[in-house]
């Protein structure tokens, strides 16, 4: 009797199995809808409520991925992700509301091939789990747990440097931070330090703009005795002190390109000389640079060289400025005020509801540290616990807004009305006062950049900024 030809055919159509994906989190509602989205997509779903039902299911079965919450009874996700990558078990994909450097470094140090923040949109937790499904890169090694760091936020602008950070801290890769003044960039710059495997090793930071540029290359690389007029001994340069951590060179920018050749042959070959030595000196230095200048543009204008910047920015975390992530503002303005009064030995207070409305329509152009210094003033100046708007003066964009002559003329009428003398002299000494403090903020200190900003010289600006403080 014949064989009936449909058989091939029955073998031909049989479905594919679908890879199966593995849920685990102690929240209900977010394994069913991710299931079913994942579901949709074709892909076959088991979930599970903690690590212990997920260890038993593989006695019987393997998944081709896993998805795991952090935070859940029992045992952590974190530490599931690391028995698992034990085991050779993955790509793990790692789901958690708690958004902050560590944790996000932690994952990635652990084997995660990918991190979702929640609450996470539908369609990219798909896209994220079919690109790991279909690329299964290699985790990185582990380095030592790291410290929590003070580098804050939960806005997606924040989130996504997190999830940088964590991806290339572990590497020696050099590191151009970019942002406006005041965005936090030497705070990216440690917490990239302290979550690599340099973090036993020093971390030493310098400000290239706030060096004279004839003591820039003694700072760097440090000079023998007699070097020149002065040099009593020999010093170590910033470069020798880091030896086998990180370098960190804030405002790189500025830096004199006659300089900058020199800092790219170290670059290059990793060796340097002492200023006026001959002692050829190997250096183990990660390099993280920042600055708040358009590097291309100084590139295009001959002011920075090209093959430096390509040097520095092999990979690039941009900070965004506070107006780009306000939903930030509440839990940074919270953090600053009880840490002030915690240094200050002050009471504690906390901002109303509509106080911290308003300070999320701010537009901050100092950023974080403006709101830092803001925070620091109201846990002093503050009269209740409870910190009310009309506490938190008037914003810098609605004053620079509004017509300032008018509120001088008007100062000036009372004051001659009074009969008070000299108005001239204390009014001019009030606008430089205001001028030269509100150009230093906005520079974070930089006297040089504020003087240039001020349309003065750095030394008009530091004897205008002597007399104000004596007559204060």
């Amino acid at each position: 009797m014949e064989r009936p030809p449909a058989a091939a055919g029955a073998l031909a159509s049989r479905p594919v199995q679908a890879p199966e994906v593995w849920i685990v989190d102690d929240d209900r509602s977010i394994r069913f809808v991710l299931a079913a989205a994942l579901r949709d997509a074709r892909l076959a779903v088991r979930e599970f409520g903690d690590a212990a039902a997920v260890r038993a299911a593989l006695r019987d079965a393997r998944p081709a991925l896993l998805l795991t919450d952090v935070r859940m009874p029992g045992e952590d996700g974190l530490g599931l992700l690391a028995k698992l990558h034990a085991q050779g078990i993955g790509p793990v994909i790692v789901m958690s509301a708690y958004t902050d450097v560590a944790t996000t470094a932690a994952a990635y140090r652990a084997g995660a091939v990918d991190y979702l923040a929640k609450p996470f949109d539908l369609d990219h937790a798909v896209d994220v789990v079919r690109r790991a499904l279909s690329e299964q890169p290699a985790a990185p090694a582990a380095p030592p747990a790291p410290p929590a760091h003070a580098l804050l936020g939960e806005s997606a602008p924040m989130r996504e440097v997190f999830r940088l950070i964590g991806r290339v801290a572990a590497s020696d890769l050099n590191v151009l931070v970019t942002g406006e003044t005041g965005t936090g960039k030497e705070l990216v710059a440690r917490a990239l330090h302290e979550e690599s495997a340099r973090r036993g090793q020093p971390f030493v930071a310098l400000n290239t703009a706030a060096i004279p540029s004839e003591l820039l290359e003694s700072e760097l690389f440090g000079h023998e005795a007699g070097a020149f007029t002065g040099a009593a001994r020999r010093v170590a340069g910033r470069f020798e002190q880091a030896e086998g951590g990180t370098l960190f060179l804030d405002e790189i920018g500025d830096m004199p390109l006659a300089l900058q050749t020199r800092l790219l042959r170290v670059l290059a070959g990793g060796e340097f000389y002492r200023v006026g030595g001959r002692e050829l000196i190997r250096g183990n230095v990660r390099i993280v640079a920042a600055t708040h200048q358009d590097l291309d543009a100084r590139v295009a204008a001959g002011q920075f060289r090209a093959d430096l910047k390509h040097r520095l920015d092999v990979v690039r975390i941009e900070l965004p400025p506070l107006r780009a992530r306000r939903a930030d503002i509440p839990l940074l303005a919270r953090h600053f005020l009880a840490a002030a009064a915690q240094e200050l030995k002050l009471p504690p207070k906390r901002f109303s509801r509509a106080a911290l409305k308003a300070l999320e329509q701010r537009d901050f152009p100092g950023n974080v540290r403006e709101l830092e210094n803001l925070c620091r003033r109201l846990a002093v100046i503050a009269r209740s616990a409870e910190i009310q708007t009309a506490e938190l003066g008037s914003s810098p964009a609605s004053s620079a807004a509004g017509d300032w002559t008018a509120a001088l003329h008007d100062w000036a009428g009372q004051a001659l009305s009074r009969g008070e003398a000299d108005i001239h002299a204390r009014a001019r000494e009030a606008l430089d006062r205001t001028l030269l403090e509100a150009a230093l903020a906005a520079h974070g200190g930089h006297r040089q950049h504020a003087a240039a900003a001020l349309g003065v010289g750095r030394n008009t600006l530091t004897r205008k900024l002597g007399a104000s403080r004596k007559r204060s």
